[in-house]
């Protein structure tokens, strides 16, 4: 329980640290193209869901073994191609997050069940 706490007390200090409010975390909101990413940049909640996605996969992605890195990273295309048919419709897009980010933390739930370290 307490590398948990452990574990949400980073990522917060990862995500709010030095944050570029015009910036998403995983991609330059001046170069958004995509009704989706527009839509992202233009809405701090979803900014706010983009910023902790991305430092989910981030942080996760060197964790894994070669071949769940290869799944996870098909993965993140899919959910961005998912994402993308949201267009600029912001509950899709929340819902999108949401649904990413839960998928993302199971995969640092499934390490910790591997422990110890």
């Amino acid at each position: 329980m307490k590398r948990n706490s452990f574990c949400l007390a980073v990522l917060a200090l990862l995500l709010f640290a030095g944050r570029q409010p015009a910036e998403a975390a995983s991609f330059d909101c001046a170069k958004a193209e995509t009704l989706d990413e527009k839509a992202v940049c233009a809405d701090p909640a979803l900014n706010d869901q983009d910023v902790e996605m991305s430092v989910l996969y981030t942080q996760l992605k060197p964790l894994l073994g070669m071949g769940a890195r290869g799944d996870m990273e098909d993965a993140q295309v899919a959910w961005l191609k998912q994402r993308e048919t949201c267009g600029g419709d912001r509950a899709c897009l929340g819902k999108a997050y949401d649904e990413r980010v839960l998928q993302l933390r199971s995969g640092f739930d499934a390490l910790a069940k591997r422990g110890p370290f």
